[in-house]
């Protein structure tokens, strides 16, 4: 594999490092940053072979979320 060297000045090395997991290289914190978006088209279908109870808790698991937030909003709008 080859390599290049480059320059970066001590702010932009400090942001990388701040952004690289445990055990990455940079290289691979800068792909990881800078790679693909995938688009939401790509995650069309890929529940549709989720087992049923699998599928519930998910939902629940969303339900249970989209509650809590409508609980913290209300909070905020009293206390505004």
């Amino acid at each position: 594999m080859s390599a290049k060297t480059i320059a970066l000045d001590m702010d932009a090395y400090l942001s990388l490092r701040q952004h690289r997991r445990p055990g990455e290289t940079f290289s691979e914190t800068i792909k990881r940053l800078t790679g693909r978006k995938r688009s939401l088209l790509d995650f069309a279908g890929i529940w549709k072979d989720m087992p049923k109870e699998d599928l519930a808790k998910v939902q629940s698991f969303l339900a249970d979320g989209r509650r809590r937030d409508r609980m913290r909003m209300s909070r905020v709008l009293e206390g505004a």
